[in-house]
């Protein structure tokens, strides 16, 4: 019993009496864990934080490019051209009808008019870009009706007829999307779109004057672009602002062990995050793993994920992220980036959740869209204007219920000049058939002659990618048991 005592009493002792190198060594155990969590907690909180800044900026009425007021619509009138840059990868088969909204005050009733029959699509996302509904053609037809979206909590009375659409947080973000068949269809497209309305439910059926810009806020920096100004962020900025945003926009049940886990690093629902009440070590632990998810984030995007060092505090968190870049880069199939079907629908995989939202903010359900990419040729060489390829589709199309397209880009993601104006080639252009139905469509630089040119998808001179939309795919694109043929060089 006695030395039993002595060896507790010593055991005490010695942890009181630590020496620098022991002392130092719990610190790098105390840094090691802060790390780990920190990845993951800034993983989990990236959506949220980048819809907060996208938002704000999007909503003031300094701000560059398209940007309205909350809860009402910006309309985008035309399709881009190749001077266009403020948005990467455009695309030239819907016009964008676009919202945030702010549910706080009660919900706000979405109008959509009667489409006749024309293909549109009314994206909903919550505050960490889930998407939560998607009227339009494929779930809710194309006949006129309302929609209340409400905020979480919410247990109100609706009018007879109003669909309710449960958010589980205030912010939300509408991408509309409705079928443009070229310039020529601006007008009816333009007329369609001044009809999507969203009011205030209290003013729902009465006389209503939505609000206009107030003054712009001076603390909110409109030229630099959201995805910059996260970046940029410490992660003492970041941690304080996801801790204050998740007040109102209240993480899923589901992520009740990463509320936990966020608790314990100081990061609190609604309560400011103090870097002062965080352990110095732990501190440093967290700023660690804000720079080494950027930088690891960035080589991947770049390919050179060689670059970011691997180190005890690395290895444990490495493989998450090696997981997300693979499912969203690496799915190759014919020389085709295949997405992930879990796009819009993330759950718990937050790592992935916060690689779309870095490179592909606002995310479909596949079931409304999927878009496959390929920056190279079927047999893994990069795409240049220097040759000639041919996408040749058999059964003479993708199958979809809705439409497909090609579009064409250049190494920055914008459209590219060409003496056809033709940035985007599909299924609703006069396209000529093979006798077999099959259909080849021409990538190249140079017309290919007059009599193939209405198949034609005109290149740059130099490195390209493409980009297929599918809208509302069928079955096999679903199931994977339809990839798109590889793009073939021929010359």
């Amino acid at each position: 019993m006695r030395r039993a005592l002595i060896t507790v009493t010593g055991v005490i002792l010695a942890t009181f009496f630590l020496t620098g190198a022991a002392r130092a060594k719990i610190g790098v155990i105390e840094e090691a864990a802060a790390f780990k969590n920190g990845v993951e907690a800034y993983l989990f909180g990236y959506p949220l934080v980048l819809m907060d800044v996208t938002k704000k900026v999007g909503t003031q009425p300094n701000a560059p490019g398209p940007h309205g007021v909350v809860n009402q619509f910006v309309n985008i009138w035309s399709f881009p051209d190749p001077n266009f840059t403020i948005i990467v990868s455009p695309n030239a088969d819907t016009l964008y009808s676009t919202a945030f909204l702010d549910l706080s005050a009660g919900p706000i009733v979405l109008h959509v008019p009667d489409t006749k029959g024309r293909y549109y699509l009314m994206q909903i996302m919550d505050a960490w870009s889930n998407v939560i509904a998607s009227p339009g053609k494929r779930t809710t037809g194309t006949k006129a009706g309302d929609f209340a979206i409400a905020g979480p909590g919410w247990k109100g009375e609706l009018p007879p007829g109003m669909k309710k659409i449960q958010s589980p947080t205030n912010m939300v973000w509408i991408i509309g999307r409705t079928q443009c068949n070229g310039k020529a269809d601006y007008a009816a497209v333009n007329a369609i779109q001044r009809q999507y309305t969203l009011t205030p439910l209290s003013f729902f059926g009465k006389p209503y004057t939505p609000p206009g810009f107030g003054p712009a806020d001076p603390k909110v920096d409109v030229k630099t672009p959201p995805v910059t100004q996260v970046a940029k962020m410490d992660a003492a900025t970041f941690f304080n602002r996801l801790a204050l945003l998740m007040k109102d926009n209240p993480p899923a049940p589901a992520d009740a062990p990463m509320v936990k886990k966020l608790a314990g690093l100081g990061i609190v629902p609604g309560k400011p995050f103090d870097p002062a009440a965080v352990d110095p070590m732990a501190m440093k632990g967290l700023e660690k793993a804000v720079w080494w998810v950027k930088a690891f984030f960035d080589a991947a995007a770049k390919g050179t994920q060689g670059a970011i060092e691997e180190s005890a505090l690395t290895k444990e968190v490495l493989e998450v992220l090696n997981n997300a870049v693979r499912r969203v880069l690496l799915n190759v199939k014919n020389g085709w980036m295949i997405p992930p079907m879990e796009l819009g629908r993330f759950g718990t995989d937050y790592a992935l959740r916060a690689y779309v939202a870095l490179y592909g903010f606002g995310a479909n359900w596949p079931e409304d869209a999927v878009y496959p990419s390929a920056p190279k040729d079927s047999r893994g060489r990069q795409l240049n204007g220097a040759h000639r390829y041919v996408l040749h589709f058999a059964q003479g199309g993708p199958p979809v219920n809705a439409f497909w397209s090609l579009t064409m880009y250049n190494s920055k993601q914008a459209f590219v000049p060409n003496p056809i104006d033709r940035y985007a080639i599909g299924d609703r252009d006069k396209l000529k058939f093979n006798p077999d139905g099959s259909l080849d469509l021409y990538i190249q630089n140079e017309s290919p002659g007059k009599d193939q040119e209405s198949n034609w998808l005109p290149a740059p001179k130099d490195d390209f990618n493409v980009i297929l939309r599918l809208y509302w795919p069928k079955k096999p694109i679903l199931d994977g048991s339809w990839v798109p043929p590889g793009i073939n060089r021929t010359q």
